[in-house]
């Protein structure tokens, strides 16, 4: 289980040297990681869970788990054209070290980061339990709550063609990229598992990989 998942290797070439049939072993595999996906934690749990000890902040941020060019029709919805590459994009939150709280399901790779936080009403669970999240500028646009209410995601500043930003956005956008710097190490963390690199699989099953990797990834940095 373990030399696929973080060495990537072949269901087949583990077969061959154990003397039983890959589809044994893909089987195992797939059974394994549903055990695992079931035990990831949901968002509404997640985000109940940082608020107990007085959390108020998490922190956001998507990232692409590449795959193989796909044929046909599926083409064109695994490409992403942000990273310029076929992909399933994910969502996830992060305390403010850095851990992993929660991870989104796999989607198509045209699917933006915003329509993902959207599809799973992120700006309105986060309100819900009074947690704030701060992103990067990709996701400038997902809180349309109105002035009067507390921003439930907290962005930087982008420049326009003809609005160059202030010295105190500069100074803002600066803090903030200091601040949701450890979001960055939960996704390192989680992108170790080899298998991760260039996905093989179907992407109807990536999400049960991924967030099965979100369990194992947190009980290994948490030894």
């Amino acid at each position: 289980m373990l030399a696929v998942l973080r060495c990537d290797q072949r269901p087949g070439d583990l077969a061959d040297g154990n003397g039983i049939h890959r589809t044994t072993v893909t089987r195992w595999v797939r059974e394994v990681v549903g055990l695992l996906a079931a035990l990831a934690p949901r968002l509404d749990r997640a985000l109940k869970k940082i608020t107990r000890p007085g959390g108020g902040v998490v922190l956001l941020d998507g990232s692409l788990i590449r795959t193989r060019r796909r044929t046909g029709t599926a083409n064109r919805k695994t490409y992403s054209g942000k990273h310029k590459h076929h992909g399933l994009p994910v969502v996830a939150l992060t305390d403010d070290k850095g851990r992993l709280l929660w991870v989104s399901a796999a989607r198509p790779g045209r699917t933006s980061e915003i329509t993902a936080c959207r599809h799973d009403r992120l700006t309105v669970r986060l309100r819900a339990v009074g947690l704030g999240a701060i992103a990067d500028l990709g996701f400038v646009g997902l809180d349309d709550s109105g002035s009067d209410a507390d921003p439930a995601v907290i962005t930087g500043y982008k420049a326009a063609r003809n609005r160059p930003l202030t010295r105190g956005q500069k100074l803002s956008n600066k803090v903030l990229a200091a601040v949701r710097a450890p979001v960055e190490h939960g996704f390192t963390h989680l992108k170790n598992w080899r298998v991760l690199g260039k996905s093989r699989t179907d992407p109807k099953w990536a999400t049960a990989l991924v967030r099965a990797l979100l369990v194992l990834t947190n009980r290994e940095v948490s030894r």
